[in-house]
């Protein structure tokens, strides 16, 4: 049986571990945005110009990031806010006969390059979200759809790797954080902003 000492001790702890997460929660963020708030009103302008001459959003990420490709397509797709513009936008992962079919055929490295390579046109915008940074599906995606002309931004963490160092992006979101649940938290909130900010853009005539 755990005396009751050890039981608070055990609390205390917990309590401890909780309280610093949640620190690095709200400090992460804040300090993301403070640093890239002209960045992410530059590509949301570029993103907006997109829109307006036809383009799309083509997302992909692999593992964790799969189900946040998703997500922000379907924030473009389906806007929460009553009266908001809908936007062209696409995941990439959810078209799992092509993913599996390309991964068989070309190799997990090259499922996205090709999709691009099929589908995309040069007025779209490719998002690649990858938490370490160092996903070659991501990258080589990116590096397709620079050569095909298309606007690319990348979602990663602190000293990520290729995709930090990349030059297939035009705008590169690095998380100052090596924890992988912060820097999804700060990806998230990154691309509500980006679709926030989008339609700010198309709202106010004679920005684009």
């Amino acid at each position: 049986m755990i005396s009751s000492d050890a039981s608070r001790t055990a609390t205390a702890a917990w309590r401890e571990m909780a309280l610093a997460q949640f620190q690095r929660s709200i400090e992460t963020p804040t300090r993301f945005f403070q640093d890239n708030a002209d960045q992410v009103s530059q590509a949301s302008f570029e993103m907006a110009r997109r829109f307006q001459r036809g383009g799309r959003l083509l997302v992909f990420g692999a593992g964790r990031s799969t189900t946040d490709a998703q997500h922000v397509s379907v924030e473009f797709v389906h806007p929460v806010i009553v009266g908001k513009r809908t936007l062209p936008a696409i995941a990439l992962t959810n078209d799992i006969a092509s993913v599996l079919g390309l991964a068989r055929s070309a190799g997990l490295d090259e499922i996205f390059a090709r999709q691009l390579h099929m589908s995309s046109t040069k007025d779209d915008v490719a998002l690649g979200l990858s938490v370490d940074g160092n996903d070659a599906s991501v990258l080589r995606g990116l590096v397709m759809a620079q050569r095909m002309g298309l606007l690319t931004i990348g979602m990663c963490g602190a000293d990520s790797g290729v995709l930090a160092s990349s030059i297939a992006l035009d705008f590169c979101f690095m998380v100052p954080s090596d924890d992988p649940h912060v820097i999804q938290e700060v990806h998230e909130t990154l691309y509500h902003v980006l679709w926030e900010t989008v339609h700010i853009f198309f709202e106010h005539k004679g920005l684009l």
